[in-house]
């Protein structure tokens, strides 16, 4: 199983690919650069989602849900947002098929049958929101208006990869709506820093809170704030953005509300969203060469008990004194899955365990059973230890915990390590090349002098810090004044 995966020094991309059908997390669809996830990865996303939206709701949002379909006018009520995504667009023209007169047993487009308006299939929400906002939104009493979505989106992506970059998958996105511009930009920043706990407190998964360059921001945003983690590869991921619109989308579908003063004010917008973009982080983050390495909060079975017996007669005494534990651990809310399938050995079970991330496993043999004890080893060091049958219950609880932080320091370790301070273009070059990870330089503020940097060496800015410190320095690049330091790096 995981013996058989390619190592990641050999070949990272082929590593993670294998490792996420492998590990059963999602395989490739019928339908071209779309995927199928796999019900042990789309248990991983439902643990997300509980989390997400239990924080969602505790910062007074609501869920709710918008079409698929966006009608073209609409999609282009915002020029910037439909100039963004116009070339991943997938758009329906006909609303029916018929029988092929000329290929019997075929279907063919109706011709007859062209809609009026074309319908964009969401890449994205805006436009559909904010048209219905216009009816919600009358008066000052109408606002905050704070809502989430969870939902499906469409990018017409030609370069795939499953989790990390395809042509459908999975996010939420919330769209609110406010009276003031102070109001907005504190919910944006409220969104970050809840992706942020997030992240770290779940996923075990480090990242860089910062504000996006202009040519990086959302299309239709005045500001986008990111959350950046890097992967063991050396590359970022922008791991969850949130934006500050203004009132681009305001103006655009005419929602306004009467202020307390009786006037007609233009709303002020936010938008966020997070994706199943985040499974390949946790992948990419932890994971090993003998498979995937799950955080015990996110991990769908974060216990798993292995009998090791000869006959029906020593796995039911096993299986009486198991039965307690799982009650016990249940009770403390640990997920402990028993797998006394005899189809396949314990060696066979220990591996496909260890490839598909379980934090603990638990071997349970009859020896055990006369001495009191049983064998427990951990996921991340792959540690065993012997461990007697009275406490194993509480250790086990406590390792988990030690499991979660181990890793999210272990994650912490190996950014600073690759977080690479340059003052000179050779410098930058250096490091992008043959350290990777973050790279902290003065930039000019340009446009032209951040594509020339990514032209030149793959690497783009990933954010602009939010504690950056302010300090006067040259630019990286063209030497020009500076006043802070932003993180480059080549991303996913």
């Amino acid at each position: 199983m995981g013996k058989n995966l390619t190592k990641r020094e050999v070949d990272y991309s082929k590593w993670y690919n294998e490792l996420v059908v492998k590990a059963d997390l999602a395989e490739n669809s019928a339908v071209r650069g779309c995927m199928v996830i796999k019900p042990y990865g789309y248990a991983i996303w439902e643990k997300m989602q509980a989390e997400l939206d239990r924080m969602f709701k505790e910062t007074g949002h609501e869920n709710a849900y918008f079409p698929l379909f966006v009608p073209k006018s609409l999609f282009e009520a915002e020029e910037k947002n439909a100039e963004g995504f116009a070339k991943e667009c997938a758009v329906v023209t006909h609303y029916r098929l018929q029988n092929d007169p000329d290929n019997p047993g075929k279907l063919r487009v109706d011709p007859t049958a062209k809609l009026e308006e074309e319908l964009v299939v969401r890449p994205t929400s805006e436009a559909i929101i904010w048209n219905t906002y216009k009816g919600w939104i009358q008066s000052y009493r109408d606002l905050p208006l704070l809502i989430n979505q969870w939902a499906n989106v469409v990018r017409w992506e030609m370069r795939t990869r499953l989790f990390l970059r395809t042509a459908e998958f999975l996010w939420q996105e919330g769209h609110t709506a406010h009276a003031t511009k102070k109001e907005a930009l504190a919910e944006a920043l409220q969104m970050q820093k809840v992706y942020a706990e997030f992240a770290e407190n779940f996923m075990a998964m480090p990242v860089v809170k910062g504000a996006k360059s202009e040519s990086e921001r959302f299309a239709g945003a005045d500001e986008t704030y990111t959350i950046e983690a890097l992967m063991q590869d050396g590359k970022a991921l922008q791991a969850g953005t949130s934006h500050f619109l203004g009132q681009n989308f305001a103006k655009a579908f005419d929602v306004k509300y009467t202020s307390k003063e009786g006037k007609q004010e233009y709303v002020w917008a936010t938008s966020w969203g997070v994706s199943t973009r985040l499974i390949g982080g946790l992948i990419m983050t932890h994971s090993d060469d003998l498979g995937l390495v799950l955080p015990p909060k996110l991990a769908p079975i974060q216990v798993v008990i292995v009998p090791i017996y000869k006959g029906d007669d020593q796995l039911e005494a096993i299986s009486e004194k198991v039965n307690v534990f799982v009650k016990e651990f249940r009770k403390r809310g640990v997920s402990v899955k028993f797998d006394t399938r005899d189809t396949f050995r314990p060696g066979a079970k220990f591996a496909e365990y260890e490839l598909k991330g379980v934090p603990v496993r638990i071997a349970f043999g009859n020896r055990d059973l006369e001495n009191n004890t049983v064998e427990v080893a951990r996921r991340d060091t792959l540690e065993k230890q012997t461990v007697s049958q009275d406490d194993v219950v509480e250790f086990v609880a406590n390792l988990l915990e030690e499991i979660q932080d181990n890793l999210f320091n272990r994650a912490i370790s190996y950014r600073e390590a690759h977080t690479t301070v340059v003052d000179t273009f050779e410098e930058f070059k250096d490091a992008i090349e043959n350290k990777g990870g973050f790279v902290s330089a003065h930039w000019d503020g340009t446009t032209e002098t951040e594509d020339k940097i990514k032209e030149l060496t793959k690497a783009t800015i990933r954010c602009i810090p939010l504690d950056n410190k302010i300090e006067g320095g040259k630019c990286v690049f063209t030497g020009a004044e500076s006043t802070q330091r932003v993180l480059f790096a080549k991303s996913y």
